[in-house]
């Protein structure tokens, strides 16, 4: 897929097997996750940035900095490209710099405070890499792959004195039965995300007691945390119709600021149709296709903590999340400082390139959607605006969070055999995109493993 099937993959979805899966938050905020070979590095918008140091000091892992780097290293030789700047990246990079986002970091694929340019999973020609391309390392003789397989829960086993994983159930795409068994010394390792590995928990037994009688679900470990400690950044932003013809551009520029938001940018070309039906216009043969450039920011965090719970046993099914947006003050001071940032870089001189100039010669935005509040030293009026734009910039975490439902090793507390190496184990979110961490974490956790088999 290249960068121009970005929003056809968002947006062109069905029930059960396109390659996204959208979904709606309680609060009402669209949301997507992957469903395809490669999870959400298949679909997304490809912006690749290593975790920021806090994300090591406060996670609860006890990590080897020195193998996280190398994991990193791993991933980045296969699929990590340098991406060439056009238009709008390159007007965003001045902007920001012009805004007072300094330094100037150039290309880099560490997290630093200041202007850069980020990796991308995209090559030159345009085309998308993915976590599925790390298959390339695997030996042939050592993997299988199912796809199209829908795994329905884990298989426990409770000899009385102890609670052990033993395989998984799953189903194809005729809806047959099949099970995978672990050998000796093996273990089941779910990373399904941050939605399906505390789904799948919930509906294989390992939850909140009364939480899954509720279901009727036989209990295998009460564990009341998973579905618990779920988080999302919240996006919010401006979208404006520029003068000036634009290309497909997926974010390649980030600006990080002291006070924690990340400020990015994007552009599109999509079809218009006309609200104008008339006997004078007659309808064009091909739509119409529109630039149209955003400017968003996400804080860092977030503090505000939601949940999951199960809104059907169908595994197919999305489970019901709640992200809470802005419920802590301190997530919405964050957003007021950063979108008040979108302000200063709309009030800067390079981005006098994309107003229309009026007949006047006065010069304005065409905006799409909400503009800012033109009172924007307003505290109450912009967090105003902060909860009344949420979208998402479907950078959630949480649900099976370390400390609570895995240790430091991600093992599942109180079951043996079980691990979870994904987002779902984050208690906080790696800086300004966590791909590139979601990746390094399925090399890192695989080294620790060999390592723990060598022991035995």
């Amino acid at each position: 897929m290249t960068h121009d099937g970005f929003l056809t993959t968002l947006t062109d979805v069905n029930s059960f097997d396109s390659p996204a899966q959208s979904f709606v938050s309680e609060e009402g905020v669209p949301n997507a996750r992957g469903r395809v070979l490669g999870g959400s590095s298949a679909i997304n918008a490809g912006f690749y940035s290593r975790a920021d140091r806090q994300f090591f000091e406060n996670s609860c892992l006890d990590w080897d900095l020195v193998s996280v780097n190398q994991s990193y290293e791993w991933v980045e030789r296969a699929i990590v490209f340098r991406p060439q700047l056009r238009t709008w990246q390159s007007a965003i990079r001045d902007v920001l710099l012009e805004v007072g986002v300094h330094p100037f970091n150039g290309f880099t694929l560490e997290h630093k405070v200041g202007t850069k340019i980020g990796g991308s999973t995209f090559d030159r020609s345009g085309r998308r890499h993915s976590s599925a391309d790390l298959l390339r390392y695997a030996r042939s003789s050592n993997i299988r792959v199912a796809v199209y397989a829908t795994v329905e829960r884990v298989l426990i086993s409770d000899s009385g004195s102890n609670v052990s994983a033993i395989g998984v159930v799953y189903r194809d795409q005729l809806g047959r039965y099949h099970h995978a068994m672990i050998r000796d010394r093996g273990e089941v390792i779910l990373s399904a995300g941050s939605l399906g590995s505390p789904q799948l928990m919930l509906l294989s037994g390992i939850g909140p007691r009364s939480y899954l009688s509720t279901w009727g679900i036989p209990v295998a470990i009460d564990q009341p945390h998973v579905g618990g400690f779920v988080y999302d950044n919240p996006r919010n932003g401006i979208s404006i119709v520029p003068p000036v013809p634009m290309e497909n551009s997926l974010i390649q520029v980030v600006g990080v600021t002291e006070d924690g938001a990340f400020l990015e940018a994007a552009s599109n070309v999509i079809p218009f149709a006309s609200p104008l039906h008339s006997v004078f216009i007659r309808a064009p043969a091909s739509p119409l296709y529109v630039p149209v450039t955003t400017i968003m920011e996400k804080i860092l965090g977030p503090v505000s903590v939601g949940s999951l719970r199960l809104a059907s046993t169908d595994v197919r099914i999305n489970p019901v999340v709640r992200f809470n947006y802005f419920s802590d003050p301190q997530d919405l001071e964050r957003c007021v400082n950063g979108t008040r940032k979108i302000g200063e870089i709309l009030r800067s001189r390079a981005m006098q390139d994309f107003m229309f100039r009026e007949w006047f010669g006065s010069h304005r935005f065409r905006f799409v959607g909400v503009p800012l509040p033109l009172d924007q030293t307003n505290d109450l009026v912009m967090a105003d605006f902060c909860r009344r734009t949420v979208s998402t910039i479907w950078h959630y975490h949480g649900g099976c969070v370390v400390g609570k439902v895995v240790n430091s090793d991600l093992k599942v507390n109180g079951v043996d055999s079980l691990r979870i190496v994904d987002g779902s184990t984050f208690n906080i979110s790696p800086g300004t995109n966590p791909q590139a961490t979601l990746m390094m974490l399925g090399r890192y956790m695989g080294l620790q493993m060999l390592k723990e088999r060598m022991r035995y």
